[in-house]
């Protein structure tokens, strides 16, 4: 690729702060409705809860995640046509006008639920123009010896931001719900403005054309195979999730069908837009493989944790349940840290002793505080829950960066932008698909203990049999949704029921309060949680392998790789440049 004129030696610092802080807020608001969704479905008058709305609640999660998903790859291999920072800086722009549609729903109930839907959207599309050129941009900023360094304050930024916005919404929401949308406002629309002043392309775009027919079966193939896992945590028939349900298997099937046609499609035409010719280089397949898995098992990990603490730690230790999503993002703060602490020192240290021996023994660390996490009980002391929680974030910490600069550095300069959005689907996958795996296997789980000991816990209570059993027949789900949005399940069952107006005044005060339910559910959420985390460590020790597995590689040069596109990249990875052999 053809270099314009160095940029000042400061430049790569206002690339790094300015990517940073876009990456920061796009992730954020990836999550940051999440904990805030109670004040947010209350403000539009819209009970999440009720059976015909789940589907407004699972979009307003999965919507952002999906299309964060399907389009990284796209908007990187545009970047690598047109300009990364042209993309980049549009990608600011489209995500302030969202942020200030978001904040401004003129709508209610259903119709405000589906205002906030598509412009989350379209918020997601801002989102993943920054996040699939932010690390090419940096990767084309610094010079080898820092880019670990630059690319693991960036990537753990932006891994950061999913905790810290599970923080911000419990704040903001309290304060009032639009309140959670204002927030990436000012933001935006001063980083619109500043990187639009500030970066520059330090790069030429590479002239090509546009993979009309592998954009439209990735992004079909993609977005059909996400929505039908996301339909299928809901029940179908008898059935507590949906996977037997014929539109959810044939989501399954006619996605990947479409996705084995864009493979195909990718090997036949000159101009991929998906190179998949870089697999065949060790380090960003291994890296690639590892990143993926990890995603799916950060992600399980952040879902259980709400759900642990807002549905039975919290009220156990007298908190309200309204107060619980605000304080469970207080309560992994830990995690976070973990996270800040590692992945820049990480990042500094595999510039100069390579990245297999960080992001591997991190991993070792990510799979052995799930294994500690799967031996406490459920109600735990906090003590220990934070240092397996700090572990796991030192671990994840650990392992992001210096696979991120392993991966960027092991392809040639002029497909960063592309691999930059490859890796990006990998990881945004990953976080959609643990939603589907994660929740599916909790409420197997549930499903089979929960039913019984609802019923006869209530019935113990003073509660009717028939309303006891018609509350112990409600889908798993429901109580799953109940505890991750902050609501008393128990109360939102019998109270829409009429059943509390037929116990007397103790029996009632006992079924609302904060201990009835954990108590009653702890038994079965623990059953499902020793699944979730089992799987979850079993991922953690695969990706520590591939890692381990993904070999070294010569000293890059910025000139390398000028084959064609179709060929294999002659890959490097800088970041074990001077002290591994050549793979």
């Amino acid at each position: 690729m053809k270099q314009r004129s160095e940029p000042g030696p400061g430049y790569k610092w206002v690339a790094l702060s300015n990517t940073t802080l876009g990456v920061l807020i796009a992730t954020m608001d990836a999550s940051i409705v999440i904990i805030s969704l109670p004040a947010i479905f209350r403000g539009i008058g819209l009970d999440p809860l009720a059976p015909g709305n789940i589907g407004y609640l699972l979009w307003m999660i999965l919507g952002y995640l999906l299309v964060s998903a399907v389009l990284v790859v796209v908007l990187g291999r545009l970047g690598d046509m047109f300009g990364r920072v042209r993309i980049y800086n549009l990608g600011f722009l489209i995500f302030a006008c969202a942020s200030v549609a978001l904040s401004l729903d003129p709508f209610h109930a259903g119709a405000g639920a589906l205002w906030l839907i598509l412009w989350r959207i379209v918020q997601a599309f801002g989102g993943s123009m920054l996040t699939a050129n932010s690390a090419a941009i940096l990767t084309d900023a610094f010079p080898a010896r820092q880019r670990g360094m630059a690319l693991g304050i960036n990537q753990i930024t932006a891994l950061a931001g999913q905790f810290l916005g599970l923080l911000a919404g419990g704040l903001l929401a309290a304060v009032d719900w639009r309140a959670v949308f204002w927030v990436s406002v000012p933001i935006s629309v001063t980083g619109t403005i500043w990187s639009y002043l500030s970066l520059r392309e330090t790069a030429t775009g590479r002239p090509g054309r546009v993979d009309w027919l592998g954009n439209v079966t990735f992004a079909s193939g993609a977005g059909i195979l996400l929505a039908a896992i996301t339909y299928g945590i809901q029940p179908y028939g008898d059935s507590a999730t949906g996977w037997g349900n014929p539109w959810v298997l044939t989501g399954l099937t006619g996605g990947a069908v479409l996705l084995l046609l864009f493979c195909y499609v990718e090997t036949r035409i000159a101009e991929p837009m998906f190179n998949l010719a870089l697999f065949k280089v060790r380090a960003f397949a291994a890296g690639n493989l590892a990143a993926l898995l990890t995603a799916i098992a950060r992600g399980g990990l952040q879902f259980m944790l709400i759900i642990w603490l807002q549905g039975i730690w919290l009220p156990l230790h007298g908190y309200d349940f309204e107060d619980t999503p605000l304080w469970a993002g207080i309560f992994m703060l830990p995690l976070t840290l973990g996270f800040l602490l590692a992945g820049p020192l990480s990042g500094y240290l595999s510039d100069r002793f390579g990245a297999r021996l960080f992001s591997t023994l991190g991993l070792a660390l990510v799979a052995c505080s799930f294994l500690g996490l799967l031996a406490l009980p459920v109600d735990f002391d906090y003590g220990a829950f934070a240092a397996l929680l700090l572990l796991n974030g030192l671990g994840q910490g650990m392992f992001s960066s210096p696979n991120t600069s392993s991966i960027m550095g092991s392809v040639p300069p002029e497909y960063r932008g592309v691999a930059s959005g490859m890796r990006s689907t990998f990881q945004n996958s990953g976080t959609a698909l643990s939603i589907g795996v994660f929740f599916s296997l909790m409420v197997s789980g549930l499903a089979s203990s929960l039913p019984s000991a609802l019923s006869h816990g209530l019935q113990a209570h003073g509660v009717p049999a028939a309303a006891a059993e018609q509350a112990a027949s409600l889908p798993p789900v429901s109580t799953l949704f109940a505890t991750f949005l902050g609501n008393n399940p128990i109360e939102h069952l019998l109270t829409s029921q009429g059943a509390l107006d037929h116990v007397s005044a103790s029996q009632r005060a006992a079924l609302t309060g904060h201990t009835f339910f954990p108590q009653l559910v702890s038994g079965p959420f623990h059953h499902g949680l020793t699944i979730v985390f089992s799987v979850a460590a079993g991922m953690a020790v695969i990706s520590a392998v591939a890692s381990a597995l993904r070999g070294g590689h010569r000293a890059a040069h910025e000139n390398a790789g000028r084959q064609r596109p179709s060929a294999v990249p002659e890959a490097h990875d800088a970041s074990e440049s001077s002290h591994n052999t050549p793979s």
